[in-house]
Formats: C-alpha cells, sequence, structure tokens
C-alpha cells in the first residue's frame, strides 16, 4: 500500500464513518477501484484508522464525556450486543468485507429504507405538545445496540443502523445521530483492538513503514471526521435522511450494473 493509497482511504474513511453510507462499504469499493491488493495488512488498515476517526468524536463532544456516569452504563448497554454478535460471527464478517456484491445490494437496499425514514419516525414538533426524547433509557440503549449488530454486513452502515434503532426509540434525529456517534467509540476500538491482536497472532510483525501508514491514516481520517460531524449533524436535523438514501440508491445500482456488465470490481 502507498501513502496515495492510504491518504485516499483515510479520506473516504473519515467523510463516511458517521454518515448513513457505509464506510466499509464504501472503503472496499474504493479499495477495488484503486486495485490495492488484499493483504492482512490492507485488512488491518482499513479497521485501524477507524480509530482516527471516532477520536474526533471526543474532541467535538468532549464535555458530554465528563457529565454523568449513567453516560457510560448506557453506552455500555448499547455495546454488549455487537460484543457477542462480533464474536460468534467474525470469520463470517471477514469473509464478507471481500464481497463488493454485497456491498452494492446493501447499500441499494439500505438507500430504500432510508427514503421512508422521516415519513416512518416524523419529528414531533414541542409547540404541539410533542416532546422527543433527546437522552435513551438503559432498555432503549441496549435496544439500539441490537440494531448495531445489522451493521456487521458491510454496506448496512453502522451509522444507519444505529440512527434508525435511536428514532425507533422516539430520540430526536440530532439525539439518534449523536448517540450513533458516542456507541461508535467503543465498538470501532474494539473491533481495532480485535484485529491487532489477529494480527500480531499471525506472527507478522508491523514493519516500521506499516507503523508510519497507520498513523498517517489516523491523523487523515481524524481531520476529515471533524469536518464531516460537524456537517452531517445540521444536515440531517434540518433535512433528514432522504438524501442520503438516494446517494445510497445511485451507488448500489451503479456497482450492479457495473458487475453486470463484467467489469472487474472484485478486490485484487
Amino acid at each position: 500500500m502507498s501513502y496515495w493509497h492510504a491518504l485516499l482511504l483515510a479520506i473516504v474513511e473519515g467523510l463516511t464513518e458517521f454518515l448513513p453510507i457505509s464506510s466499509t462499504g464504501h472503503m472496499i469499493i474504493a479499495s477495488a477501484l484503486l486495485g490495492i491488493p488484499v493483504t492482512d495488512f490492507t485488512k488491518l488498515y482499513l479497521v485501524v484508522i477507524q480509530l482516527g476517526a471516532i477520536l474526533s468524536v471526543f474532541v467535538v463532544y468532549w464535555r458530554r464525556f465528563f457529565q454523568s456516569f449513567d453516560f457510560y452504563l448506557k453506552l455500555l448497554a448499547a455495546f454488549v450486543p455487537i460484543i457477542v454478535v462480533g464474536l460468534l460471527l467474525k470469520k463470517h464478517i471477514d469473509a464478507l468485507l471481500e464481497s463488493v456484491t454485497t456491498v452494492a445490494v446493501m447499500l441499494l437496499l439500505g438507500g430504500i429504507v432510508l427514503l421512508f425514514v422521516d415519513k416512518w419516525f416524523p419529528q414531533e414538533d414541542p409547540q404541539e405538545g410533542g416532546h422527543p426524547v433527546t437522552n435513551p433509557s438503559f432498555k432503549e440503549a441496549f435496544l439500539i445496540g441490537l440494531f448495531q449488530c445489522l451493521a456487521v454486513v458491510p454496506g448496512v452502515s453502522r451509522s444507519a443502523a444505529t440512527i434508525i434503532g435511536g428514532l425507533t426509540q422516539k430520540l430526536t434525529r440530532r439525539a439518534a445521530a449523536e448517540f450513533a456517534f458516542f456507541l461508535a467509540m467503543p465498538t470501532m476500538a474494539a473491533a481495532a483492538a480485535k484485529d491487532l491482536l489477529d494480527y500480531h497472532q499471525l506472527g507478522i510483525p508491523l514493519t516500521g513503514e506499516q507503523m508510519k501508514l497507520l498513523l498517517f491514516g489516523n491523523a487523515v481520517a481524524f481531520v476529515v471526521a471533524l469536518v464531516a460531524i460537524r456537517l452531517f449533524v445540521g444536515f440531517v436535523t434540518k433535512y433528514g435522511f432522504r438524501a442520503f438514501g438516494i446517494y445510497r440508491i445511485i451507488v448500489g445500482g451503479l456497482l450492479l450494473i457495473m458487475l453486470a456488465l463484467g467489469i472487474n470490481l472484485k478486490l485484487v
């Protein structure tokens, strides 16, 4: 992997990690289009640079992390389901990470869902007696965590699944998006730690150049994600999710057409 590849993948990660369009799916697509060889290090890089993106959450919302201990307990309640599913399905998940077809189908189906999310979960107007939830209970947090488990399939989008889970619990769009950001921190940190441990167990030490690539990718993803978070929260609060649904349908549809035409999008 070159620094040019590392840069492009980190930009894709930073832009898409918190948008409901699947960061993993987009990095798989980008890897295929760039012709980046699939190696153990490439797979590790795609997961570990998510640490840079989630660090931006702490920078943007650092005050929230010092408000109450309940905040951490609710994150734990939401985090438990993905740990169980991740441990049980690790090998199957790794296999799916090499499938552009899976990503294309999930982008398309998820896009159709997002077209209707705003109608299914309209925001209540406080002036008309509505009182939308801005802070989930422990039960609601756990249920949101169950929705996050859908994102083990590449292309589903962890952000989309978690946000929709929040909306089902009557959270506001902003609150659902922000809780998805917070939940990304333990989820992505655990995924990165697990992949680093698995890589170590292969008996292949990281070279100095690979360490530099990981640090570089995390730094780029961090900076890009800082901007993406602020823009996304403002956009989704005002306009909802329909635009992301249309985008997903277009991208997923184009990928399926390319695959049907025999255009090589397989990871090499």
